[in-house]
């Protein structure tokens, strides 16, 4: 009777530790999504045409796509061909908190590679390279970062765009009102209503909300280049097997020139919801970028 029941103890002990070993943090990657049965993409809500929602209200765009790519590979290399997706909504403020603490696995949305990051989480190889800008009305004279003295500046909470204006305001010695938004959709509202004069941020995402918005017209991307940024997807520190695998993908998409397809889908054609077409052709640096890939921050 106790052997049986001993036994009967064990077996429930096993099945905890294995429950536990789903979530445990310390595990790598791959370990972790073979424990779980899941894998945790995290995803942007406005991040057009990088990772945005449809009028469905699921996760589309171009970091979707290369990011279904590793989850292919993944189920391939863990033989688990009906690995359960799990989509977790982030934004700039909780993307690192939320890959830090085991939440999500991927961040499939437009997070620039930089050395400040890489001190917490690590990047796959660059899949986009987007200068740094500002979104005003159109028509307002605000052409330079001297125009902004005295000026409202909305960017984005935890993104590197504010870190630039920050350091250009100190050394231009220009006095700029800086007001904070929960995401891009409220930093380009914010501009839309008169709350802020201009919004610094990718070019490329500042080209999407003017694509969408009710009347594209009214609004410009002006200034200078404040910084060309490498976007990565971002995974855990420390866990080459996982790297390992998203950087093969990555990589093999670059060499077989499929991920020229999947740019040409999101950047020059019509795209959800509106249907509308960015006309954002590859830059050089983007086509350098693909011949040699890198995970460099900046």
């Amino acid at each position: 009777m106790f052997r049986k029941a001993t036994l009967i103890m064990a077996a429930i002990s096993g099945v905890f530790s294995v429950a536990a070993s789903a979530e445990d943090t310390t595990l790598p990657t791959l370990q972790k999504i073979k424990a779980s049965g899941i894998i945790n993409v995290g995803h942007r809500e406005s991040s057009i045409p990088f990772s945005y929602l449809d009028d469905k209200q699921k996760p589309i765009g171009y970091s979707m796509d290369l990011c279904n790519k590793i989850i292919e590979n993944v189920k391939k290399d863990l033989n688990m061909p009906s690995l359960k997706v799990n989509l977790v909504p982030v934004t700039s403020a909780t993307r690192i908190p939320l890959m830090t603490n085991g939440t999500v696995d991927l961040e499939c949305g437009s997070t620039t590679n930089s050395m400040e990051r890489q001190k917490q989480v690590a990047f796959g190889v660059a899949t986009y390279v987007a200068p740094v800008r500002m979104l005003v009305k159109a028509g307002t004279k605000l052409d330079s970062l001297d125009d902004l003295n005295g000026k409202a500046v909305v960017t984005t909470t935890g993104t590197t765009s504010d870190q630039l204006i920050r350091k250009n305001e100190k050394g231009m010695n220009i006095d700029v009102k800086n007001v904070y938004a929960k995401d891009h959709a409220e930093s380009f509202l914010m501009v839309e209503t008169g709350r802020a004069d201009a919004f610094v941020m990718d070019e490329i995402l500042l080209a999407g909300f003017i694509a969408n918005a009710k009347n594209p017209k009214d609004f410009a991307i002006v200034g200078p280049t404040l910084r060309a940024e490498p976007y990565g997807i971002m995974l855990r520190k420390d866990d080459p097997a996982f790297k390992k695998v998203v950087d093969d993908t990555l990589k093999g998409l670059m060499k077989s020139g499929e991920i020229n397809k999947i740019y040409q889908k999101w950047f020059l054609s019509p795209i959800p919801p509106k249907n509308i077409n960015l006309s954002l052709p590859m830059s050089q640096e983007l086509k350098n970028a693909f011949t040699n890939p890198s995970d460099k921050g900046v």
